[in-house]
């Protein structure tokens, strides 16, 4: 399987079923308002996305030479999925609590997201620089990686919207607790790919730092 298939994937179930603003109101809108409701909250990253993922993109293509400052974005990418791995291995599931919840409207679904910190991290740190190193092999490649981290992610926001409307206690089950869990270590080892990238990128500026350092001190042209 293509390896920008095989992120997409996996960074876009990691990204539908893990806890957060978002999902907090697809529950809420769920509960209060019934299935239609919270699906309409889990489709918000399609209105919300598209600027933050075309900055990031303009971003990291613009110093797409600077192999120091992509190693140093590459390892706060690893930082950043270690974070979200850790927390998926932790995962004791969601409470959900349809008591005293205020109604929630689809803008502020794409609010709670515009606004969220996750989306501009993951592209920033993840998303983008693997669309810019897909693109140097073919424009194809990224899309490819764009395409199954959206249809993975929103459907499977969709799909907890529906589950949740039907089984309330899905979110607190053994079933989510247990995909959380296997999502944690293959995001862990994606972490280690994003770390072992950084560094080396780094190490390779370094090494031609050193030897152009070297050649001019001894005149070396």
């Amino acid at each position: 399987m293509n390896a920008y298939l095989m992120s997409g994937i996996l960074m876009g179930v990691s990204a539908g079923f893990a806890p957060g603003p978002l999902l907090a109101l697809i529950i809420s809108e769920t509960l209060e308002h019934g299935i239609k409701e919270g699906i309409k909250v889990a489709l918000a990253p399609i209105f919300t996305d598209l600027p933050i993922v075309l900055l990031a993109l303009f971003v990291v293509s613009e110093i797409a030479n600077l192999n120091l400052l992509l190693g140093i974005i590459s390892l706060c990418g690893g930082i950043y999925i270690s974070r979200l791995g850790y927390k998926s291995l932790r995962c004791h599931g969601m409470q959900i609590n349809s008591q005293g919840l205020k109604p929630q409207s689809f803008r502020k679904g794409i609010m709670a997201n515009f606004l969220s910190p996750n989306p501009y991290l993951f592209w920033f740190t993840v998303g983008a620089p693997i669309m810019v190193k897909a693109a140097e092999q073919g424009i194809s490649l990224s899309l490819i990686f764009l395409t199954s981290f959206y249809i993975l992610m929103l459907g499977i926001k969709v799909i907890l919207a529906i589950v949740v409307g039907k089984s309330k206690s899905f979110l607190s089950g053994p079933v989510y607790i247990n995909i959380m869990r296997s999502l944690g270590i293959l995001l862990l080892f994606f972490a280690f790919i994003l770390f072992r990238d950084g560094v080396g990128l780094i190490l390779e500026k370094s090494v031609d730092f050193v030897v152009s350092f070297y050649y001019q001190v001894n005149g070396v042209s």
